[in-house]
């Protein structure tokens, strides 16, 4: 099994923090390393966690992001605990494509559950993988641009930086 790996790197909207194992993304936040640590098993915990200055791939894909390649991100592979529908929805929004925002209503159809709206709500906000699992292109029906757990300021950046908002 890969080992843990930890790193920070600047952005346009803050330092993010990264948590991988492997090529697999287990966490990315605006926040800090505790947020990162809170959704790890107690297995996990246990483990040693390596610092690297950059890591292979995943860095570099998230600088080309940043740098205006919107796809960069695509590919990253992640890997967070949640319940069935949270699965469904965080797939579900990496099949939305950059410029692009849909509903929570969309989001809860699109995995699978139309009537739940608000698990869609809340699948946004358990998210641990900010950026690339895009829960900033999720707004609110009436198309307002509704909340986001780094700061509407930095939806707003994103959603512009991506084109979905002059």
């Amino acid at each position: 099994m890969a080992e843990l790996l930890s790193t920070t790197m600047a952005s346009p909207i803050g330092k993010l923090y990264l948590l991988t194992r492997g090529e697999t993304v287990l966490g990315l936040n605006l926040s800090g390393f505790q947020d990162l640590l809170a959704s790890l098993t107690p297995k996990e915990l246990e483990e040693k966690i390596g610092k690297s200055t950059k890591i292979t791939g995943i860095t570099d894909a998230l600088e080309d992001y940043f740098d205006g390649d919107l796809k960069a991100i695509n590919s990253i592979k992640v890997k967070q605990p949640g319940g069935d529908f949270s699965q469904a929805a965080w797939s579900s929004m990496r099949k939305i494509k950059a410029g692009a925002m849909e509903s929570y209503a969309d989001l809860a159809y699109r995995a699978g559950s139309p009537a739940a709206v608000r698990a869609a709500g809340s699948a946004c906000a358990k998210n641990k993988i900010a950026v690339i699992i895009p829960c900033h292109r999720i707004i609110k029906s009436g198309g307002a641009i509704g909340a986001y757990g780094w700061g509407v300021n930095k939806k707003i950046w994103l959603l512009q930086h991506e084109g979905a908002l002059d």
